[in-house]
């Protein structure tokens, strides 16, 4: 996708499809002009700014194309920081398509995925950060997913980061100055306040890096699988997290044969819920498709919740399943299922030193809805994992985690040099480094490269 800011562009700007209106967007140097002969209106060549004008966009034969209402925004005061009009047409996908078509003939090319982000971007609307949340934001389906895009289109993490760049600045150019005059031996750059205010820097970075689990479940929700032997009641519990019945349970065992995907969103944190297959020697081939998928589903997720039947596993079954289960880096919570049928069960007996604690496991009855809720808030518990504030700045942006990791490391390699006494042009280099990953954050350092990969999975009219 090249960057090309003399073309007039066009989309449409809301979700494909009938409805009541639609909303057609024109940005770029010749907007007006476009606007002026869409309208047959020559005056509006020069409208007023943020002005809503009722017409009819007539094509080049006179014939009507719709009845619409125009919205007027002039250079640098609209989204793109360039002149733009936005047309509410009426919803017909065959109006939409004729008036984008007319707009092209007259000298509009259509839209790249995002270029009205990247323009607002290019022309210092917002940094890279903020231009991201904005797909972020469309994309949100949470509300604390929601509040996280929220928050970096308002600037929070973009302030940090440059905060933390400024203060680099000043000392990265005291040791450059050291450079310059390195024949007379001078130190222009105080060592001990440098390694202080790397020791600050880290302080920050390391927290952001720490919260990227956080924020990436946030942002994308959490794979959690429900697994188990058959007839543990993994369906059962499905329908009673959900609070519906999503799921046909049966006592035969074996009923579900595939995985069956579900959201439940416990305090705007989205968990993308998988029923999947019990796990056990196969008796025909589709099942064992089946097992071989809940396996599959397993390795790709977050949180295992393993549920089984307190009537049938003794504990040392159990602890087998999980050894062949749990994997480094796997949360999981065991629900003993089933209470109501066996009430003289003791939760402890199940306990194992090395595989399960006892703030892992939760005893219900998925039928009678028991501890349903407190399962839910042992869920929430898992991600929130008491290791990050509800105020904190939160990474949920991969790009932005290597970013900080490699600043990071390049902190880190100037704090080793200058603690061996190394040269000033060994500590410069690396200060560069960390200044340089810390500006790829916010596009302050950008290349088309890094434009295009950002920007292509927005959608059209954004």
């Amino acid at each position: 996708m090249s960057i090309v800011l003399s073309d007039t562009i066009v989309a449409l700007a809301t979700p494909p499809g009938i409805g009541a209106l639609g909303v057609i967007r024109i940005s770029g140097p010749h907007c007006f002009e476009i606007f002026a002969k869409m309208m047959h209106r020559p005056s509006f060549k020069h409208p007023q700014s943020h002005k809503a004008y009722f017409g009819r966009i007539k094509n080049e034969s006179g014939e009507v194309l719709d009845e619409v209402v125009s919205v007027v925004f002039k250079g640098p005061h609209s989204f793109t920081g360039e002149d733009t009009v936005e047309f509410s047409c009426h919803g017909s996908p065959f109006i939409l398509q004729q008036v984008i078509e007319y707009a092209m003939r007259l000298g509009c090319r259509m839209a790249n995925p995002g270029e009205f982000t990247m323009r607002a971007f290019l022309n210092g609307k917002m940094d890279l950060t903020q231009a991201e949340a904005v797909a972020d934001l469309i994309a949100s389906s949470g509300e604390q997913a929601h509040s996280l895009a929220i928050q970096q289109l308002r600037g929070g993490f973009s302030k940090l980061i440059n905060e933390l760049r400024e203060r680099l600045i000043k000392f990265a150019s005291l040791i450059e100055l050291e450079l310059d005059f390195g024949e007379e031996d001078v130190a222009f750059a105080n060592r001990d306040d440098l390694l202080a205010l790397i020791t600050q820097i880290q302080n920050v970075i390391r927290p952001l890096m720490d919260s990227f689990h956080y924020g990436n479940a946030i942002k994308h929700g959490i794979i959690t699988v429900l697994a188990g032997r058959p007839n543990a009641g993994k369906s059962t519990l499905l329908n009673a997290l959900l609070n519906e019945e999503r799921a046909i349970v049966s006592a035969i065992a074996g009923t579900t044969r595939d995985t069956i995907e579900e959201s439940l969103f416990i305090r705007g944190i989205q968990f993308r819920l998988i029923d999947t297959a019990g796990i056990r020697e196969a008796t025909d081939q589709i099942e064992a498709i089946g097992v071989e998928r809940t396996m599959a589903k397993i390795s790709e997720s977050s949180l295992l919740i393993y549920i089984f039947d307190v009537t049938e596993l003794s504990p040392e079954e159990l602890w087998e399943d999980l050894r062949q289960l749990i994997r480094e880096g796997l949360s999981y919570i065991v629900v003993a299922n089933k209470m109501d049928l066996n009430p003289y069960t003791e939760p402890a007996d199940f306990l194992h030193p090395d595989i399960l604690q006892k703030d892992q496991l939760v005893t219900t009855s998925a039928i009678h809805q028991m501890n349903i809720e407190y399962l839910k808030e042992k869920m929430l518990e898992i991600v929130l994992g008491g290791q990050v504030q509800q105020d904190q700045t939160i990474v949920h942006n991969a790009r932005h985690v290597s970013a900080l990791s490699e600043t990071s490391e390049a902190l880190q390699r100037a704090e080793d040099n200058i603690r061996a006494g190394l040269s000033q042009d060994l500590i410069a280099m690396d200060i560069r480094q960390a200044l340089y990953y810390l500006g790829t954050i916010t596009g302050v350092i950008s290349t088309e490269d890094l434009l295009e990969s950002i920007f292509r999975d927005f959608c059209i009219g954004k």
